[in-house]
C-alpha cells in the first residue's frame, strides 16, 4: 500500500478540524465546514470555475465518532450532490435521481471499491503522519480534494491538493509537473511522489477521464443543471444610533454561483461587505446575502448588486423605507368603515320595527332627538355612538369623545 498520497497547498492556514476549515485550490480560496462534507444535501464550498465542474472532496479523521465516519467521499457537478460514501455504510451511493437513473449497479459496485481503496490509504496516510510529526495520538485529520472543470472557451482545467490537521501540506502543479511542499515534512512525501511519476498520471486522468465523467454527468442531468432560476432580491434597513445596516437577500435561485456586492456612489464596497455563505433551500434552489454598515443620512449613495447567470445583466436594489402614512392611511378606511356599519344598523333596525327615522332637531337643553317621541332608540343615541369613535394618527384605536382630542 503507498503512502505518498498527498498533494496539496493551501494559501492560508487552515483552522482545526472539524469546524472551520480554509482551503485554497490553485483555482481560488475558498471556505468550508467539516459538515459541508459529511451532509448529502449541501453544496461544495467553491464556487465553480466554468460553466461545469466536477469535485471530490474525501476526509479522514483518526478518532471518528458518532456522525463523524472515519472516512468520508463526497462527490459534485455544478455544485449539486451526486455521490456519497462513508465507512459507516461501506457504499458509494448516488444522490441525484439523474444518477440512479442512468447508471447500473456495475457501476456503483466498482466506484464503491475504488472509495474502499482510497478509505485505506487515507487510514495509512494519517498513521505515516502522525508518526513523521511526532504524535503520539489525539484528534487528527487529513482532507483531500480534486476535481476538474470545463470552461467557458471550451478549455479545462484541473486540481488535486490535500491538507493535514487543518494546514498547509502540498498542492500539484498539472502545468509544471511537480507538488509545492508546505513545509518540512510535505517535503518527503513531495521527493517521494515526484520519483513516482504521481504528477503525470493526475495530470493524465484530470485533462481525460475526469473531463469525459463531468461530460457524461451533465449529459445525465442536463435538465437540472442547465435550468435558470432568477433571484428573487429584498432589501432591508435596520438603523441604530445614526448607524444604518443595509441587508441584501436573494432567494430561490439556481444555479448556486452568484455575485451579491454593495456599492457605494457605483463602486464595490469589497472590504466592508460581509456575506453569508450560499445555502440551499427545500426546492433545490439556493439563497444568500450581503450586508453593509453606512452612515443614515448616506442611504440613498448604496446599492446592491446581484449578478446571476438567470440575469441578462446585473440587478441593481435600493432600500426603500416605507412610508409612515401607511397606519393613517389603514386607520382611516378602518374608521370609515365602522360609521358605515353603525349607520347601517340603526337603519335596519329602524325597518325591522316598521317606523322610519323622523326629521331630527335639536331639543332646548342643546341635546339631539327625534321628532317621533317614545319610539325606542333613535338617531340621537346613534349619533352619541358615533361621538365616542376616533382614531389617532397612529393607526391604533381608542374610545374617547371625539370633541376632546384630535389628530395633531
Amino acid at each position: 500500500m503507498r503512502k505518498n498520497f498527498f498533494t496539496v497547498r493551501v494559501t492560508e492556514p487552515w483552522k482545526r478540524l472539524p469546524r472551520e476549515v480554509v482551503e485554497s485550490p490553485s483555482l481560488e480560496i475558498f471556505k468550508t465546514r467539516l459538515d459541508a462534507i459529511l451532509s448529502p444535501h449541501r453544496p461544495p464550498p467553491c464556487v465553480p470555475a466554468g460553466p461545469h465542474s466536477l469535485r471530490y472532496f474525501y476526509t479522514g479523521v483518526s478518532e471518528p465518532s458518532p456522525g463523524l465516519p472515519a472516512f468520508v467521499a463526497v462527490g459534485y457537478v455544478d455544485g449539486e450532490t451526486i455521490v456519497h460514501y462513508d465507512s459507516e455504510t461501506r457504499r458509494k451511493v448516488p444522490r441525484a435521481a439523474w444518477m440512479a437513473d442512468n447508471l447500473d449497479q456495475q457501476y456503483w459496485d466498482h466506484k464503491t471499491e475504488r472509495c474502499k481503496n482510497w478509505q485505506q490509504i487515507f487510514h495509512v496516510g494519517l498513521d505515516t503522519l502522525q508518526k513523521r510529526y511526532n504524535q503520539s495520538g489525539g484528534y487528527h485529520t487529513v482532507q483531500g480534494m480534486y476535481g476538474c472543470d470545463i470552461l467557458e472557451n471550451g478549455g479545462i482545467q484541473g486540481f488535486e491538493q490535500y491538507a493535514y490537521d487543518g494546514r498547509d501540506f502540498l498542492a500539484l502543479d498539472k502545468d509544471t509537473l511537480t507538488f509545492t511542499a508546505a513545509d518540512a515534512g510535505a517535503e518527503i512525501t513531495k521527493r517521494e511522489r515526484e520519483a513516482a511519476a504521481e504528477a503525470e498520471r493526475w495530470k493524465r486522468y484530470l485533462e481525460t477521464a475526469c473531463i469525459e465523467e463531468l461530460r457524461k454527468y451533465v449529459k445525465y442531468g442536463k435538465a437540472t443543471l442547465e435550468r435558470r432560476e432568477r433571484p428573487a432580491v429584498q432589501v432591508s434597513g435596520k438603523e441604530s444610533h445614526g448607524l444604518l445596516t443595509l441587508s441584501c437577500r436573494a432567494h430561490g435561485f439556481y444555479p448556486r454561483s452568484i455575485a451579491i456586492d454593495w456599492l457605494r456612489k457605483g463602486r464595490v464596497q469589497a472590504q466592508e461587505t460581509k456575506r453569508g455563505s450560499t445555502a440551499p433551500n427545500s426546492d433545490g434552489t439556493y439563497h444568500a446575502w450581503a450586508s453593509i454598515e453606512a452612515l443614515a443620512a448616506e442611504k440613498d449613495e448604496y446599492q446592491c448588486c446581484v449578478e446571476h447567470a438567470s440575469l441578462l445583466e446585473p440587478g441593481l436594489f435600493s432600500w426603500e423605507p416605507e412610508s409612515n402614512l401607511l397606519p393613517i392611511v389603514i386607520g382611516v378606511v378602518i374608521a370609515a368603515l365602522i360609521i358605515v356599519v353603525v349607520i347601517a344598523s340603526f337603519v335596519f333596525w329602524k325597518r325591522r320595527s316598521g317606523k322610519a327615522p323622523g326629521p331630527v332637531h335639536r331639543g332646548e337643553e342643546g341635546g339631539v332627538r327625534s321628532i317621533r317621541a317614545g319610539s325606542g332608540p333613535s338617531l340621537a343615541a346613534a349619533l352619541r355612538v358615533l361621538s365616542l369613535i376616533s382614531i389617532r394618527c397612529t393607526g391604533q384605536w381608542k374610545m374617547r369623545p371625539a370633541w376632546r382630542r384630535g389628530c395633531p
